[in-house]
């Protein structure tokens, strides 16, 4: 596999194997890669957690169990003074 990388990019991996945390430039791309997997593993599932508060959301309006904007508000302020 061939790829191509800025100046810059080039730099940090170097810099990275110069380091010492890496032995070479092919683990920095690697553990890159885990990464960047990891991270969109993350971001599907916190994509799926709200698809399934949206549903829960729906349903409850749907049931007639609403709230008034002013009492969201409150809630939401209040969850994230704690």
């Amino acid at each position: 596999m061939n790829i191509s990388l800025t100046p810059e990019l080039e730099k940090y991996i170097q810099d990275k194997v110069n380091s010492g945390l890496y032995t070479s430039v092919s683990e920095v791309i690697r553990e890159s890669l885990r990464l960047m997997n990891t991270y969109d593993d993350l971001q599907k599932h916190r994509i799926e957690q709200l698809n399934q508060s949206i549903e829960t959301g729906l349903l409850q309006l749907q049931a007639g169990k609403k709230v008034s904007a002013k009492e969201a508000y409150q809630r939401l302020k209040k969850k994230i003074n704690k």
